[in-house]
C-alpha cells in the first residue's frame, strides 16, 4: 500500500496558518485519527526538507513555556504544490499488495485445505473484533466528524476484505486443488 504524503499533509496544514513543528505532529494526528501517528523526528526533517525546497519558511520564534520552537508558513511555492497535488486524482493501485492475499497463498501451498481454512476464519473473527471496535469509535457520543470518517474509511476496507475472506472460504478447497495441480 502506497503511504500517505506527508509533505502534502503538512503543507495543507500549514494553509490553515502558520504552526511549529510540534502543532504539526498535533493536528495531523487529530485530523488523521486513523493514521499511524507521526513520529516528531519525521514533522522536523519534512519541515526541513519543505524549507530547503521553497515551500514552507520560518516566520518566527514562539517559546510558549519551553524551548524555542520555529513556526513555521506556507510559501506562495508551498501553496502552488499543495494545490497540484490536490487537484491529482489517486489512481486504484494497480496490485495486490495485501500481507492478507499473500499468506492465505502461502498457506494453501505449504500447508492442507484444513489449515489454510483455519487460517481464514481465525483471519475472518480478527477482522469482525476490528470492525465492532471501529464501530463503536464512530457511535461514541464524543467521536469528531474527524473520527467517525476515517472509521468509516476503515470500516468500508474491513467490509471488502470480509466479503473477500467469505467468498475465500468458500474456494479454498477448490484453490488448494489447482495450488497443487
Amino acid at each position: 500500500m502506497i503511504g500517505v504524503s506527508t509533505p502534502h499533509v503538512l503543507l495543507g496544514l500549514l494553509a490553515q496558518g502558520s504552526r511549529h513543528g510540534y502543532e504539526l505532529k498535533r493536528a495531523h494526528d487529530q485530523r488523521l485519527p486513523r493514521a499511524r501517528p507521526l513520529a516528531f523526528g519525521q514533522v522536523y526533517a519534512t519541515l526541513g526538507r519543505l524549507q530547503r525546497d521553497g515551500l514552507v519558511a520560518p516566520a518566527g520564534q514562539d517559546r510558549d513555556g519551553g524551548p524555542d520552537r520555529t513556526t513555521y508558513a506556507l510559501t506562495g511555492a508551498g501553496r502552488d504544490a499543495l494545490d497540484l497535488w490536490l487537484a491529482e486524482v489517486e489512481p486504484p493501485l494497480p496490485y495486490v499488495t495485501s500481507t492478507l492475499f499473500a499468506k492465505v497463498l502461502v498457506a494453501l501451498l505449504v500447508a492442507d485445505a484444513e489449515r489454510a481454512r483455519e487460517y481464514l476464519v481465525a483471519q475472518r473473527r480478527a477482522h469482525t473484533d476490528r470492525l465492532r471496535e471501529l464501530t463503536a469509535v464512530k457511535t461514541d457520543p464524543s467521536a469528531t466528524l474527524d473520527d467517525v470518517v476515517a472509521a468509516d474509511f476503515a470500516i468500508a476496507h474491513l467490509d471488502a476484505d470480509l466479503r473477500w475472506l467469505h467468498t475465500t472460504l468458500e474456494r479454498v478447497a477448490d484453490w488448494h486443488r489447482e495450488v497443487h495441480s
